[in-house]
């Protein structure tokens, strides 16, 4: 073998292996992931602490405990009233809803959902708040109010 260097191998560098991959910067995938991620989280946020949606399932969490509650049909009658007084005022206004009583205020609650409260269910129960002797319609009174406070109207 004329001329011809057989240690050629030992003259090449030393191996170097490429460096591992850094997770950063991330490719372009995982960025629109980040995204959509925040996007969602900002949403569900906006959905949770949304002052409508909160208000009502608040005052849907009040009439399942009133709804458990067996006991005296005036206090039954109290509290429904005050619910929705709270839950009408601040749903639709104080100057709207403050002024109204008796017939007016029925009125407002069965054109607002509460069709259960039309007829004398309704009367009965102002009739029982306010300490009056009636014939109780447990089933219609919680009717009515849950109509009311699940109504978009």
């Amino acid at each position: 073998m004329g001329g011809m260097n057989t240690d050629w191998l030992n003259q090449l560098a030393a191996d170097h292996a490429p460096p591992a991959p850094g997770w950063w910067p991330l490719a372009p995938g995982w960025w629109i992931l980040a995204v959509l991620l925040l996007i969602a989280l900002a949403a569900a946020l906006y959905w949770w602490r949304k002052p409508s949606l909160r208000l009502r399932r608040l005052a849907l969490r009040e009439l399942r405990v009133l709804e458990r509650h067996d006991g005296d049909e005036q206090a039954l009658a109290q509290s429904l009233e005050h619910l929705l007084r709270r839950y009408a005022i601040a749903r639709f206004g104080r100057s709207e809803v403050a002024g109204l009583s008796g017939q007016a205020w029925i009125d407002f609650v069965v054109a607002h959902g509460g069709q259960s409260w039309a007829g004398g269910s309704g009367s009965n129960l102002l009739r029982a708040a306010y300490g009056g002797a009636v014939q109780a319609d447990r089933h219609a009174w919680l009717a009515g109010a849950q109509g009311f406070v699940r109504s978009r109207a």
